[in-house]
């Protein structure tokens, strides 16, 4: 269909429809709507995760690995790094495992839990750590915890969320990934405790995702009946998908690649780049953080709803995921050239509106053109790839081009942010232009 005006549409359609299921999804069961009820216990477990899992990243991660080494930035990605790269490894074959599993409390909520009480221990281990070598051991375990709890939530949502809430519990789960890290940093600013910041956000994830997996009702898989054994080259075939037969996720999974891969070059030595611009110190700066995390937390919300809530009453999606891009390059080039709180706050709000934007609407494209729903959790982590791998390659690169044009020990930021927008722009375009079975 042409990319007419959205006003156009509106006269010719005064009621739009969402997009019509794809034809491998319409052959399955019908997934019928969720109640309220489960949306809420769905977005607790979801809030709660991503403040335990995004904290350490954006804040806590960083305050421990500058008190053993000051003033190394490169430190940092390193650690976050080979985090990443491990879960990319291990990320399909937890998929594969839980679309495998048969048990009396279903698939997912054995990996829910589990995900988070091994998240929680290993964020624990991190605050005590003596070294940069346990500290890194311990981030490995954190991220391979938080991030096979994050996998759980999403594969239920390819399990349960019928097609016209899709956009709809995108834009909450965007939304309550957004606030999870902000209220998180508001909670550290106020603490002075080393361990705490650390444990207290992690125990809420914990007892957010156990509360979901109570509350949230899942089939018994065992009537599923035992699954077949799993030959090894099935388990190496996990990691991949033929982009020829699903030429839409493939499409999807590249601009989701590029988006991220700009989102990470921006954000995660974010707390880094405050300190500079503002000429804090480091163990400073989380009231700053926090101040302009609350201020974004506004354009999150508008964002992450607002996307999810009209692209699914105008049955177009592709449209909101460009204009996310587009918002994220107008804020990271704002940042980009800020050295006040005021202008990086103007910055940040942008860019928070842009990433809970295109966040939530993407989401529901994932969902529509998902090649296979009874092998959802397989390919999640395939898709999930396509976030892991640029958050694990971003901090291996950012320290390269930080170190551009370098002198005195100010690092090149400037282009680490404009570098970062030129890549959300080639991502939302990839999106926007070559997904073809969703509006």
């Amino acid at each position: 269909m042409p990319e007419g005006s959205l006003s156009a549409e509106a006269d010719a359609a005064p009621r739009p429809q969402p997009p019509a299921a794809p034809a491998h999804e319409r052959s399955g069961p019908p997934l019928k709507r969720v109640s309220r009820g489960y949306l809420f216990w769905m977005m607790a477990a979801n809030f709660g995760v991503g403040m335990a899992y995004i904290l350490p990243l954006s804040y806590t991660l960083t305050l421990r690995i500058d008190d053993l080494a000051p003033g190394r930035e490169e430190v940092l990605g390193y650690i976050t790094g080979i985090a990443q790269a491990v879960f990319l490894v291990a990320s399909p074959l937890i998929g594969v495992w839980s679309d495998r599993t048969r048990s009396r409390v279903g698939r997912r909520r054995p990996f829910l839990v589990g995900g988070g009480v091994l998240g929680f221990l290993a964020l624990a281990g991190i605050a005590v750590a003596p070294n940069l070598l346990l500290i890194g051991v311990g981030w490995v375990l954190a991220m391979l915890g938080w991030a096979t709890a994050t996998q759980a939530i999403l594969t239920v949502q390819a399990d349960r969320i019928p097609e016209e809430q899709r956009g709809k519990v995108s834009g909450l789960t965007g939304l309550t990934s957004q606030i999870g890290p902000v209220v998180g940093i508001g909670i550290a600013s106020a603490l002075s405790n080393t361990f705490l910041i650390f444990v207290l956000p992690g125990l809420l994830g914990v007892v957010c995702a156990v509360a979901f997996a109570v509350r949230g009702s899942e089939p018994d898989s065992r009537p599923m009946g035992p699954a077949a054994p799993v030959a090894m080259k099935e388990i190496l075939g996990s990691f991949v998908f033929n982009p020829r037969k699903y030429p839409d996720f493939a499409w999807n999974w590249l601009g989701r690649f590029v988006f991220f891969m700009g989102l990470y070059f921006n954000t995660t030595f974010a707390t880094f780049f405050y300190a500079q611009r503002l000429d804090l110190p480091v163990k400073e700066v989380a009231g700053a953080v926090a101040v302009v995390g609350l201020v974004g937390m506004a354009a999150a919300m508008a964002g992450a709803i607002g996307g999810g809530f009209l692209s699914d009453k105008l049955g177009r999606r592709r449209l909101f995921a460009l204009v996310g891009a587009l918002l994220f390059i107008a804020g990271a080039v704002v940042e980009a050239s800020g050295y006040s709180l005021p202008t990086l706050m103007v910055g940040s709000v942008l860019m928070q509106l842009a990433i809970a934007l295109f966040s939530s609407v993407d989401q529901a494209i994932v969902m529509a053109v998902l090649p296979d729903r009874a092998e959802a959790g397989r390919y999640i982590a395939v898709v999930a790839f396509s976030q892991k791998i640029p958050s694990a390659l971003a901090p291996l690169i950012a320290p390269l081009i930080i170190s551009v044009g370098a002198a005195d020990g100010v690092k090149n930021y400037t282009a680490l942010y404009l570098t970062g927008a030129a890549f959300a722009l080639i991502g939302g375009l990839l999106i926007f232009t070559r997904v073809r079975s969703v509006r």
